[in-house]
């Protein structure tokens, strides 16, 4: 079955407008940033340079991947619960569009604002630390590893928090439960990413890619499996 993009655009442009619109998820996009992002910072800056040997064996910048595992979860809660407590899904639901091509827009609208967030927010930490932190911390701290895995699990991280937290809206009957409990499902990859990050995973290169592609399989798997299960009928006529 093809899906057509214009109608994919068409869901991602009018998800975007109803972000901008709801505070409470702009809210919630900032908080969750600044959590991974002020007391760190604080941190970085009160180390002498003779902490950079002990920082040299860690990987402490990769805990920052909580934000792409936990931003994105608020942000999918209220793809369609929220639109549904407001009364704007029936519409879009008795159009042309697919349910292919209003889950794939839906993701996208949560993807793209997700994963920009989480490298602007990275792309700030890298250059305060740079600046102010001692050039020895800085230089231990960041390292091409690091920025490499940053880069890649980031969006890998944000699209399988996105496909719980749709598969939990599209069957919740409050926004505020959808957040919560899409928040808790994600939390694992969080922890995941802070274990490796204090290094009580050790990372390593055969971990890296094993969950790498752990990851792109979970995340094609829940396109099809929220596909496979999304009941347009179900959330018009609001039955079970």
């Amino acid at each position: 079955m093809s899906v057509s993009r214009r109608r994919v655009r068409a869901v991602f442009r009018k998800e975007v407008r109803e972000y901008r619109r709801n505070g409470f998820i702009v809210l919630t996009m900032a908080i969750i940033p600044l959590i991974f992002l002020i007391q760190p910072l604080i941190i970085v800056f009160g180390l002498p340079a003779a902490a950079a040997n002990e920082l040299a064996h860690g990987h402490l910048l990769l805990y920052m991947l909580g934000i792409p595992a936990l931003v994105p979860a608020a942000v999918a809660a209220y793809a369609v619960v929220g639109e549904r407590q407001q009364g704007t899904l029936e519409p879009v639901l008795t159009t042309p569009v697919r349910r292919e091509e209003f889950l794939l827009g839906k993701v996208l609208a949560a993807l793209v604002p997700s994963v920009a967030i989480a490298y602007a927010v990275y792309a700030f930490f890298l250059a305060c630390v740079e600046l102010f932190a001692q050039p020895a911390v800085a230089s231990a701290l960041i390292r091409g590893p690091d920025l490499l895995a940053q880069l890649l699990f980031t969006p890998l991280l944000a699209a399988w928090s996105i496909w719980v937290g749709i598969a939990i809206s599209a069957r919740a009957s409050d926004f505020r439960v959808a957040q919560q409990l899409g928040t808790l499902a994600s939390l694992p990859t969080a922890v995941l990413a802070a274990l490796v990050a204090f290094n009580v995973i050790h990372p390593t290169l055969g971990l890296a890619l094993g969950l790498g592609a752990a990851l792109l399989l979970l995340d094609g798997a829940g396109w099809r499996i929220a596909s496979a299960t999304f009941d347009p009928e179900r959330l018009i006529t609001g039955s079970r």
